[in-house]
């Protein structure tokens, strides 16, 4: 052997060893573990699926009144309330519908049943009980069931572990503003506890046209919006021994909101709403056969109540003069089991497996107030019972590459039955830091109590909407972890969807003069999204982007579906003059979307700067302030709803 061919072969062993150590750098940047993407615990290294996770940090540092805001932050969400926290706050994942947007809170659905469009409102829940929040994209029907076509948010209360710790955390600033929070969590021998609570008072500005200079001008004496919010969550764990394992867990969520009519000659209103959210379940887990064999047996209720005291004044006569007030009550509940199982299957690797029973209710209630009293009267009293059976194979193929193969069938009881799959490939270059993914796979919602059976509006014939959505993408970790990027393409086709039809004799039954439901849509989307995390400085500057392009088409009219923006993108700098110090600037744009369906109602495009920063007095005490659209940005999420002005908060946080 000659001595180049010797140089050569050493070259090639430290080059060999640089891409190892640099690997070694690579997999700890994606061995955090997920729970969410495949049902049980694994490494996101392993994953095929897009799956985004909001730490308990960035959860810490948003605004503690707007559970939404912590999702800001998430590739592929576009996010918008009604006129600020306390308002009803929508969340669209790529592009689907609302209520195609499955919500779990430790892994339990709270998609609310009296909802129109089935979805979870945002604004019943603040974020002080949350650890994270598991962001699943893409179609995940085959895992979860109806309402999974667009994907899955989880959100993950705090656990107990390790020794009892405390927590306090006060917030006060612009708007009237206090908020209060605490928590306490730890482990005591074979249990683990932890618990939370809350609350909340602002007293807001007006939800409708705040901010707005032709609203203003037309109507300067708009009145204040404000909410209360208190609540909290309990969850407690026994580790019996010899595999078997028990919890239990709580959430419970009060708020009281007003809210403005946002309609007619005087759509300032003193119209209130009050919500309510419960939910609670105990999990048995017991491990057989030296834990081959992990068997988990759920058993849970969410119970919702939202309450509307309705306030409108006809055209012809200016407030208080000829008021008219109703109240609109809705109560759903949601009472499912589950039995999960886990086999190991050595080098053929994994498969979870398992069947789920759940019944969901949902009562309406009217109530006539002003001008004539009249008593509660029931519009609508129905029950769906839907029984699933499901299953997912994940098998490594050497080293590199894992696959998941899922399947599940879901029997809407006198209503539809569906079948789902899904696939996704994770392949892995250790010497470079690169993962390849990609995942398929079809989603399906069942119609809801009220699209089915609404005395007004319902079709008892509604068939399932579904959908077929795909994903390729790679994370990308560099210069031994300093940079680490995500891209990530998808294209979701969503058939047969649920829309509200004006009346005619063939769409809608006689009496149905207002319109109907029908199955009448089609929509694609497509688009791109891009995270990015660059240390540029190490220990003092880091940067942190996320990016979504969608494209977004009803394909009925050709035209872009309704507040789909087409770009959006928030950038954070996180700068730490030193070890106790914090500065983080945050910058939000969104261009310009549609109000309406048909392009109708142009809502303009817009930049927000925001700006935290906090101060670590010791080990237990820190500081912080936030301040909010700090360059005094006009703007609208919604159409004619208001938006925060330049506002302060500053508090104090101390943990023992």
């Amino acid at each position: 052997m000659s001595i180049r061919m010797i140089a050569a072969s050493s070259a090639a062993i430290l080059a060999v060893s640089a891409h190892q150590a640099q690997a070694q750098s690579n997999t700890q940047e994606l061995s955090e573990v997920v729970v969410t993407a495949s049902r049980a615990p694994e490494p996101l290294s392993a994953t095929g699926s897009a799956i985004s996770v909001v730490s308990g940090e960035t959860i810490a540092t948003s605004n503690p009144g707007s559970l939404v805001d912590a999702l800001r932050s998430v590739p592929g969400l576009d996010i918008s309330e009604n006129g600020g926290p306390g308002g009803t706050a929508n969340v669209r994942m790529r592009g689907a519908n609302t209520g195609q947007t499955l919500v779990m809170i430790d892994g339990i659905r709270v998609n609310d049943p009296t909802a129109a469009s089935g979805d979870f409102e945002f604004a019943m829940f603040a974020p002080s009980a949350i650890d994270r929040i598991e962001v699943l994209r893409g179609p995940q029907s085959a895992l979860y069931g109806s309402d999974a076509m667009g994907g899955v948010i989880n959100i993950i209360t705090k656990k107990g572990s390790g020794p009892a710790q405390f927590n306090v955390r006060t917030e006060a600033g612009s708007y009237g503003t206090v908020t209060t929070q605490g928590s306490m969590v730890g482990t005591n021998g074979p249990w683990s506890y932890a618990f939370t609570g809350g609350g909340q008072h602002s007293n807001g500005f007006s939800r409708y046209g705040y901010r707005i200079p032709s609203i203003e001008a037309r109507y300067p004496n708009l009145e204040r919006d404000g909410y209360d919010r208190v609540g909290g969550s309990a969850r407690i764990g026994y580790d019996a021994g010899e595999g078997i394992r028990l919890e239990a867990g709580t959430v419970q969520s009060f708020t009281r909101a007003a809210y403005d009519a946002a309609s007619g000659t005087y759509p300032d209103t003193g119209s209130s709403t009050d919500r309510l959210l419960q939910t609670v379940y105990g999990r048995v887990g017991i491990d057989s056969f030296g834990g081959i064999l992990t068997h988990n047996v759920t058993v849970s209720n969410t119970h919702t109540e939202r309450s509307f005291n309705e306030l409108s004044y006809p055209l012809s006569m200016a407030p208080p003069r000829g008021a008219t007030a109703r109240t609109l009550d809705y109560w759903g509940d949601s009472l499912g089991a589950e039995y999960q199982a886990t086999l190991k299957l050595g080098a053929f690797g994994s498969l979870v497996y398992g069947a789920k029973t759940q019944s969901e209710t949902a009562q309406t209630f009217t109530t006539g107030i002003l001008p004539t009293p009249s008593p509660m009267t029931s519009t609508l009293a129905k029950q769906q019972d839907t029984n699933s059976l499901f299953a997912l194979w994940s098998v490594p193929i050497g080293e590199r590459l894992n696959i998941t193969l899922g399947g599940r069938v879901d029997d809407v009881v006198n209503v539809a039955r569906f079948e789902t799959w899904r696939a996704t490939a994770a392949y892995n270059i250790f010497e470079t830091g690169t993962k390849l993914r990609a995942s398929a796979g079809t989603g399906a919602k069942a119609p809801t109590l009220f699209q089915l059976y609404s005395q007004a509006n319902g079709t008892p014939t509604l068939s399932p909407e579904t959908s077929f959505g795909y994903d390729a993408g790679i994370d990308q970790s560099l210069f031994n972890g300093r940079v680490v990027l995500s891209v990530t393409g998808f294209a979701n086709d969503f058939s047969n969807l649920i829309n509200f039809v004006s009346y005619t004799p063939t769409a809608c039954a006689v009496g149905q003069t207002l319109g109907c439901y029908n199955n009448v849509a089609r929509a694609e989307t497509s688009g791109l999204e891009v995270g990015a995390t660059i240390d540029v400085l190490p220990g003092l500057v880091k940067f942190n982007a996320a990016y979504t392009y969608l494209h977004a088409v009803d394909l009925t009219t050709g035209l872009t579906l309704a507040r789909r923006p087409q770009n959006l993108a928030r950038f954070a700098l996180t700068i730490t003059p030193n070890d106790r110090w914090l500065i983080e600037p945050r910058i939000t744009t969104v261009s310009k979307r549609y109000s309406s369906a048909n392009e109708v109602g142009v809502v303009d495009a817009y930049t927000r700067v925001d700006l935290y920063s906090e101060y670590r007095l010791d080990a237990n005490w820190k500081v912080f302030a936030r301040g909010e659209n700090i360059l005094n940005e006009r703007y609208q999420e919604v159409l004619n709803f208001g938006t925060t002005g330049p506002a302060l908060y500053a508090g104090f946080n101390a943990t023992w």
